[in-house]
């Protein structure tokens, strides 16, 4: 065989060149030359009735699927702050007694710490005073309606008495009111001790006092308790995507602590501002959380599913690199392909999403293509 032969043949598919080489046997041993594996015919490939190729070759229809793209963005995992609750002391004293410690369950009106409150005995003379002012004040209006009744005082005497009975009632109601919102009790008695008692059921997440510190700041918590029951998932989405997420949007969520686990949400809460300093938008995701396993400040990967038009699909197998191109075979009649360049969109776990080069009815070789690629 000549050398111009072997470089025509260089650049001819494969299969076409064994064809041709073993034709060429044939010819100089007098023996009938064996009918081609495959026929190039201005820019088609034939397979001929017996080419062994037919064996090797798969060919299927592409798909047609409306199946929304996954987008995956970095999370953390954070307490709904609906169901955290700070715990303020009602008033300033000397922490006497501590009873719970950080990362402690805690229930509804479980006594949390015990203060001692010069504030509080206060609170509990103002209403003492209050209370013997209310008596006396009852007594004299009532000493003035039986004198008046007898003829014997005057109608302003009477509206006098009457008048500082209301003042002492009015008086007695605003101290006992101030009295029951610090926590004192209902009982006429001198106590300093003032009980905190947790506002919620949850886990304390956070404690800043211990005992005998002094709470001087009636405005600074004590101590913060989170309910878990129902966790938030915030990502953090780049400004150039923000457009994709949507409250009520379904996101699947995966934890490094948790490889094999997938759970389930949907989007709570988009804020309307981006974050300064990272351009990227707080999407909170609310994650049902009954057994506790999600903890706060977890990192985690929150994927939202992006409604996607319907759209063709083919198995990576049938995609070909041709040059710097990505292209498959198409059947454009019975055993007969032509090479034709595909784009592709995103990246996908199952199949290839074709955006360009197919079309629905298309009938692609999806096993045995390089065994036609140059």
């Amino acid at each position: 065989m000549s050398f111009r032969c072997i470089q025509h043949l260089s650049r001819l598919p494969a299969a076409i060149v064994l064809a041709l080489s073993l034709a060429a046997c044939s010819h100089q041993t007098g023996e009938a030359p064996p009918a081609p594996a495959v026929i190039a015919d201005h820019g088609l490939l034939r397979i001929p009735e017996k080419s062994p190729l037919r064996l090797q070759l798969v060919v299927q229809p592409v798909e047609m699927r409306d199946v929304p793209h996954a987008v995956v963005f970095p999370a953390t995992v954070e307490a709904d702050p609906a169901r955290t609750a700070n715990v303020l002391p009602a008033l300033t004293g000397k922490v006497v007694q501590l009873k719970v410690g950080l990362g402690d369950h805690v229930t509804r009106g479980q006594l949390l710490a015990v203060i001692d409150s010069g504030d509080l005995a206060q609170a509990y003379a103002d209403a003492d005073k209050a209370r013997d002012a209310l008596d006396l004040a009852k007594k004299s209006m009532d000493r003035a309606h039986g004198v008046q009744q007898a003829g014997g005082v005057a109608m302003k005497d009477l509206e006098a008495a009457q008048s500082s009975y209301n003042q002492a009632l009015a008086e007695f109601n605003r101290a006992q009111t101030r009295l029951t919102a610090v926590g004192g009790a209902s009982s006429a008695h001198a106590a300093r001790a003032m009980n905190v008692s947790a506002p919620v059921n949850g886990y304390v997440t956070a404690l800043s006092v211990s005992p005998g510190e002094f709470v001087n700041d009636a405005t600074a918590a004590m101590m913060t308790i989170a309910n878990l029951d129902s966790v938030w998932i915030t990502a953090n989405v780049p400004e150039s995507e923000v457009g994709l997420v949507a409250k009520g949007q379904p996101v699947d969520a995966t934890l490094s602590a948790y490889p094999d686990q997938v759970f389930h949400g949907r989007v709570s809460f988009v804020s309307p501002a981006l974050q300064p300093d990272t351009r990227r938008d707080m999407v909170r995701v609310a994650i049902a959380n009954p057994d506790g396993r999600l903890k706060p400040n977890m990192y985690a990967n929150a994927s939202f599913n992006i409604p996607q038009p319907a759209q063709v699909f083919v198995p990576e197998s049938a995609l070909l690199m041709n040059n710097d191109n990505t292209t498959v075979f198409v059947e454009v009649s019975p055993w007969t392909f032509e090479r034709r360049t595909v784009e592709l969109s995103y990246d996908e776990t199952v199949g290839a999403r074709v955006v360009k080069g197919l079309k629905a009815g298309d009938r692609v070789i999806v096993k045995g293509g390089v065994l036609l690629n140059d």
